[in-house]
């Protein structure tokens, strides 16, 4: 038993795979330091939370129709050629906001269309990567390969203080040019990865019409509406991303607003939701539900993270602490389950579709509820906001989720 399981260990390290990861690191991390100073910019810019949510809404909203328009696309053509594209395309716009801002060109209004054109490119792909993602793990290793994939991106978090400190000391051009030579470097690790594609006979296409395309949009629609698992889990975190696109535009700003250099407060308190994720990952990395309790195991989860979310802002900063290492560990668990459980339900050939309507589903999510957030702030306390924002996504929870139990249980309580 004990050699079977490290052998399928062992075998998710494929080249690859370890390719994947390399790039994935580097431009996360390179993420993680500048998005972090350029929401410090844009609060230091407006010093007002209302224009600091248009920044968030701007780059959110072209994240509404490019996962749709994509999705076909990637059931159809080279994922694997999208990603390194991509990631050489934002290597360029990182580079060019470098030089507007050093050379003291930069205005808000250009700040925002790039932003827009940043949040297109990211959006588009989300959908290649996570539909490219599933084809470079070898069977029985979703629920490890996807540990993984949360754990990096979780610690890609610890540059956040690193961010802060040298925005502070060099303000924000220099993050700017290592965010785009990151991109750069991960875009020529992507350019190694084999054509995995092509062995299972996708991304080769003719010719292809405008009739076709549309027509793969619409199967993809019928697809995600007659699988009702599915449907029930994307509806769910519609809800969720409402919660979080509030989350996203108040949490800062209350933390500046409330505390005495309240940026560090932030990032001292959500780095123990960091430790948490990265404790969370280890687990997930070595542990192996059995198949019968995820479905129990993930709604008690969603539950207990919406909770969680919508009253810690009220406990002393401590106490936030402690609940942001358990939002953590919970998030992990929640990820795991549910990206491994889907994943590895949809055929690679419908992978795009389904991942372009859940991204641009979960994006209209997010955009209503940082409109909404960011009216809110201006006649209401931002933990009031939060606090009824998640207890919208915990009533969604249960509903959703628990209700559409006979749906969801099966492909949860499957082996990933």
């Amino acid at each position: 038993m004990e050699n079977t399981e490290k052998k399928s260990q062992a075998s998710l390290w494929t080249r690859d795979f370890t390719i994947i990861t390399v790039g994935s690191v580097i431009s996360m991390f390179g993420n993680a330091l500048a998005g972090f100073a350029i929401s410090l910019f844009v609060l230091d810019y407006t010093d007002m939370p209302l224009y600091y949510a248009v920044f968030v809404f701007l780059y959110t909203l072209p994240q509404l129709a490019a996962p749709l328009i994509a999705g076909p696309l990637m059931d159809r053509f080279s994922r694997r050629k999208t990603i390194y594209s991509l990631d050489f395309l934002s290597a360029g716009v990182y580079l060019l906001i470098a030089l507007v801002l050093h050379l003291g060109l930069m205005r808000f209004w250009l700040l925002a269309a790039m932003t827009l054109v940043i949040g297109t490119i990211h959006s588009t792909y989300q959908v290649a990567y996570q539909s490219f993602y599933p084809m470079l793990i070898t069977e029985g290793n979703f629920s490890k390969a996807y540990s993984i994939a949360s754990t990096l991106e979780t610690l890609s978090a610890v540059m956040v203080p690193v961010s802060l400190f040298l925005y502070k000391q060099f303000g924000l051009s220099p993050l700017l040019l290592v965010n785009g030579l990151c991109f750069l470097g991960a875009a020529l690790c992507e350019t190694r990865i084999s054509d995995v594609e092509k062995e299972k006979g996708l991304g080769a296409v003719g010719a292809y019409s405008l009739s076709a395309y549309w027509s793969d949009a619409k199967e993809g629609v019928r697809y995600l509406w007659a699988e009702k698992g599915l449907l029930c889990i994307t509806l769910y975190f519609v809800f969720l991303s409402f919660a979080g696109g509030a989350e996203s535009v108040v949490t800062l700003p209350y933390f500046k607003s409330t505390f005495e250099n309240g940026e560090w407060v932030y990032m001292t308190t959500w780095g123990f939701m960091v430790l948490g994720r990265a404790m969370g990952g280890l687990l997930q990395y070595k542990i192996k539900y059995p198949a019968a309790i995820k479905y129990a195991l993930t709604l008690a989860v969603y539950c207990a993270v919406n909770t969680l979310h919508g009253s810690y802002l009220f406990l002393p900063v401590n106490g936030m602490r402690v609940a942001c290492f358990l939002l953590g560990i919970l998030g992990v668990t929640s990820y795991t389950i549910r990206a491994s459980a889907t994943q590895s339900y949809v055929p690679h050939d419908r992978k795009g579709r389904f991942n372009g309507a859940f991204i641009m589903l979960t994006t209209s999510g997010s955009l209503l509820g940082e409109a909404l957030a960011g009216a809110c702030t201006t006649f209401l306390p931002m933990r009031t906001i939060m606090a009824v924002f998640m207890g919208i996504a915990l009533l969604a929870a249960i509903v959703i989720i628990g209700g559409g139990k006979r749906h969801v249980k099966p492909l949860y309580n499957r082996e990933a």
